[in-house]
């Protein structure tokens, strides 16, 4: 990535929550709040909860499946410590908005980059445009431990906070404690000759990556550029074939310096459509096209989030995107003829609902 620092944890979720974590060695209290997209996998929510935060849900953008900076000064408050944008399907998020934005109510920054590995926002990498970014190396992601996940960042000192957040708080040798100690570390405070695997100096978690899953990674970034060109390919050639069925059926789109990762191939509905995304589905699924959907709306449709209070129709667009949209993959084995196989088929389905 060209970042200083890279730590390896369990799982994305786990890089989510405990780069939010960090936040407590520098001021923050439990329940004050992280600004996230209302789109997103479960684990985005998730892991703000998990951190001891609450998410503030922002509503997105349509065009783009990532949260709409235009709506995110209205959502912070006193409480708010952090802005999460989601870089959703391998899209890159208005990074240099959301980091003004950031900056002028000096909040931190953690992309979550779960589905973004590879992507580029006008010439630098996804994961170097933040104060911190989170990745999942799930066995579904370009680069994969099996399950995993790694935080990078710049800063020395988060980084090594991070470290002692994965193995329970112990005792770490990170800035933030030699500008609380004056003495060079966590251990340092102590007298005695204690263990320093027993000294906790803050609420941590069980997240370190095990040595099975670090030697999948490592054999993985072996092989990444060829499972990196395959996936490009596919991706330019389903972007190439699939245009001709717009604006019916639509998809999102690189901005201008972008290069989306070839992590899916969202589509959604246009509205006024006389079937639905569910009849869709079934079309494809009936005919061997396995499917996914565009996720949901955490705040109005994922009951867990209930007790925060929000309604159906707060959040329009990522309602519609949960309601309208499904994505396919874009895996390295996927040929040309299975991309034709699918194109003919959205061909023959919008024909016959025509």
């Amino acid at each position: 990535m060209g970042t200083k620092e890279a730590v390896a944890l369990s799982s994305g979720t786990d890089a989510d929550a405990l780069a939010l974590a960090v936040l407590y060695d520098f001021g923050a209290r439990r329940n004050d709040e992280v600004i996230v997209p209302a789109l997103s996998f479960v684990a985005t929510g998730n892991a703000v909860l998990q951190a001891g935060f609450v998410p503030r849900f922002v509503d997105i953008d349509l065009r783009t499946l990532n949260i709409d900076p235009s709506k995110i000064e209205k959502a912070i408050t006193p409480r708010t410590k952090a802005i999460m944008p989601v870089h959703l399907m391998g899209k890159p998020a208005d990074m240099d908005r959301i980091n003004r934005i950031a900056r002028k109510h000096k909040l931190l920054v953690v992309e979550d980059a779960a589905e973004a590995q590879s992507a580029r926002y006008k010439g630098r990498e996804i994961g170097t445009l933040g104060d911190m970014a989170a990745f999942s190396l799930y066995i579904a992601h370009i680069i994969s431990t099996g399950e995993g996940g790694i935080i990078t960042t710049d800063n020395s000192a988060y980084a090594e906070i991070l470290r002692s957040l994965r193995a329970h708080g112990r005792a770490c040798k990170c800035a933030a404690c030699v500008l609380n100690t004056g003495k060079g570390g966590c251990a340092k405070r102590f007298k005695y000759n204690t263990d320093i695997r027993f000294i906790f100096e803050r609420i941590g978690f069980s997240a370190k990556m095990n040595e099975l899953e670090a030697a999948i990674g490592l054999g993985y970034l072996d092989i990444y550029p060829e499972i990196f060109r395959k996936r490009k390919r596919n991706f330019l050639y389903i972007r190439k074939k699939f245009a001709k069925f717009r604006p019916a059926l639509l998809t999102i789109d690189p901005g201008p310096g972008e290069e989306m990762a070839p992590y899916a191939f969202p589509v959604i509905l246009s509205k006024g459509l006389k079937f639905t995304r569910d009849e869709f589905v079934a079309y494809l699924e009936a005919a061997g096209i396995d499917t996914r959907s565009l996720f949901l709306s955490m705040p109005t449709q994922c009951r867990g989030f209930g007790y925060l209070g929000y309604k159906p129709g707060d959040f329009p667009a990522a309602e519609y995107a949960a309601d309208n949209g499904f994505h396919i993959g874009l895996h390295q084995d996927i040929t040309e003829a299975h991309i034709d196989y699918f194109i003919r088929l959205v061909g023959k389905f919008l024909e016959l609902k025509n």
